[in-house]
């Protein structure tokens, strides 16, 4: 349960051990349940020293922030937000067409050297973020490279890559991830078999095959993932180069030491978080 009362599956969460370095939060939020009630969201908070990305398939989220930014992202979109030295936001949920509310919202880290940056946004229209056919699977590129082609994201100090892979059945697809990448799959629909040796949140047992809900964590030894699907399977498929460095994760901000969480907290009570 998180914001004013929002029911999600959290698959990470920050930890001053950051063994997926440079990413921190993965969580998949649904609203699909009309004795769910009413639609509680995630009202105003504050963010330092880290990104947050959130995905829509289905359903919107209304957003507003301490900057005077605000917009509506839907099914397809993607919002990714640099909080930098600090930002107040607030993101708040509405069913779709079909009643349901359906995404992702990533959180990656920022280095040292970029944590007190200016805070920004880049929010992203489906209709911008490319969508690569490719023998059997339909991938949307948010961020990263394939075939040369590149995502509308930018300027991002993980070069991460983040995309929506499905497979139809009976199809494979292939990437190369740089070695020494953190690289990660969240399965959500389907069943496919990861690589050669993945290891899995939760277990999961056979030789590599997931089956939806899960997150795969690749082993950092290899260069190419390979996925395999009899029945098709969709999954986000995550990667980016680690930073390397120590942190110390409080609530909504992940900073390098205990005194800049202080500062964060000292700042809030201030009035001068936000500059």
């Amino acid at each position: 349960m998180e914001g004013a009362g929002v029911l999600l599956r959290r698959s990470i969460s920050p930890r001053s051990s950051n063994e997926h370095d440079p990413f921190l939060l993965f969580d998949h939020f649904a609203f699909n349940n009309p004795v769910e009630g009413p639609i509680r969201g995630f009202p105003m908070h504050p963010h330092r020293g880290i990104e947050t990305v959130t995905y829509m398939l289905d359903g919107s989220v209304n957003h507003r922030d301490s900057l005077g930014n605000a917009g509506l992202i839907g099914p397809g979109d993607v919002q990714w937000m640099t909080s930098g030295r600090g930002i107040l936001h607030e993101e708040m949920p509405r069913r779709g067409e079909s009643g349901g509310i359906y995404g992702f919202q990533l959180w990656v880290n920022l280095p040292a050297a970029q944590k007190m940056s200016q805070p920004r946004y880049q929010e992203v229209n489906s209709s911008a973020i490319p969508v690569v056919e490719k023998e059997g699977a339909t991938i949307r590129l948010v961020t990263g490279e394939l075939d040369g082609i590149r995502g509308p994201v930018t300027e991002i100090a993980a070069s991460p890559l983040y995309m929506d892979v499905k497979l139809a059945p009976a199809s494979k697809f292939t990437y190369a991830i740089p070695r020494g990448h953190t690289a990660l799959a969240y399965v959500f629909e389907g069943t496919g078999e990861f690589g050669s040796d993945p290891s899995t949140l939760p277990l999961v047992a056979g030789q590599g095959v997931v089956e939806s809900v899960s997150m795969v964590v690749f082993n950092d030894d290899g260069d190419q993932i390979e996925v395999k699907s009899e029945t098709g399977v969709q999954f986000m498929l995550i990667a980016g180069a680690p930073f390397k460095e120590p942190i110390v994760p409080y609530g909504p901000f992940v900073m390098n030491t205990v005194e800049e969480i202080q500062q964060a907290i000292t700042d809030l009570r201030n009035g001068t978080f936000v500059k």
